[in-house]
């Protein structure tokens, strides 16, 4: 009875060694005696027990932060940046055969390259072409793994830290752009106001009527203000008419 239960127990495990199965997205890597046999999956995997052995890899999309790294612009400036890497593996045999860890060696190249690209922009053009340094440290990264059967789809930078002081500095030169535009705009605006006083006082003076129409109206906006006394000139145009019809008399 106990031989037939240890039996029994021995089968299970001999059968939970020989019988895998693979989800869609994972492929198993054989070895036979720790030599290279096939890659495997998905679905039903039938192992040679106490022969064959299989390493699991996954086939997705792994998504990859890159923590924070310590980075010296070209123009001597200290500043902090990180980013996410977009990664798969196109031929699991490469994966396990050509590399010994291809997760930590991707990061690992991910950082290095993430520092050494960034570290040739200024910090003007690593704050404006982020886009530019997003493609450089993608295609540097690619052909490097291309080797371990890793496909480098996209690199991303998340954020770029700058020390206090430039970050104040940055504040009181976009401040002062600010100043300079209105002070741009106001100037503009005092050119085309004179423009237009200018047109308008030539058309006034090459009619006479016309300037006294002005005057008059003047005159009755000033009326509207009922608190104040306002004593005004009136010109010898309005009343040289009338001088001239007394003369005649």
């Amino acid at each position: 009875m106990e031989i037939s239960f240890f039996l029994v127990i021995a089968a299970l495990t001999v059968l939970s060694t020989a019988i895998k199965i693979l989800p869609e997205w994972e492929r198993g890597v054989v070895l036979r005696f720790g030599r290279l046999m096939a890659v495997r999956g998905p679905g039903l995997i039938i192992l040679i027990p106490f022969v064959e052995k299989m390493i699991k890899v996954d086939t997705r999309t792994i998504t990859m932060d890159i923590k924070p790294q310590d980075v010296i612009s070209k123009d001597n400036i200290s500043l902090q940046v990180d980013a996410v890497v977009y990664f798969r593996v196109l031929n699991p045999e490469d994966a396990i055969t050509k590399v010994e860890d291809y997760y930590f060696a991707t990061s690992q190249l991910a950082q290095t390259t993430l520092r050494s690209i960034v570290g040739q922009f200024q910090m003007d053009e690593i704050l404006e072409q982020r886009d530019k340094i997003n493609i450089r440290v993608q295609e540097i990264l690619d052909k490097a793994t291309d080797p371990w059967g890793v496909k480098v789809s996209s690199v991303e930078l998340k954020q770029i830290d700058l020390p206090s002081e430039m970050k104040r500095a940055m504040a009181r030169e976009a401040e002062a752009e600010r100043e300079r535009r209105a002070k741009i705009i106001s100037a503009d605006g005092e050119v085309q106001r004179a423009q237009k006083l200018s047109d308008a006082s030539n058309i006034l003076a090459s009619s006479p009527s016309g300037m006294q129409l002005a005057y008059l109206q003047s005159l009755s906006e000033i009326a509207g203000d009922k608190t104040n006394t306002i004593i005004f000139p009136i010109p010898l145009d309005l009343i040289r008419p009338f001088l001239k019809a007394d003369d005649s008399k």
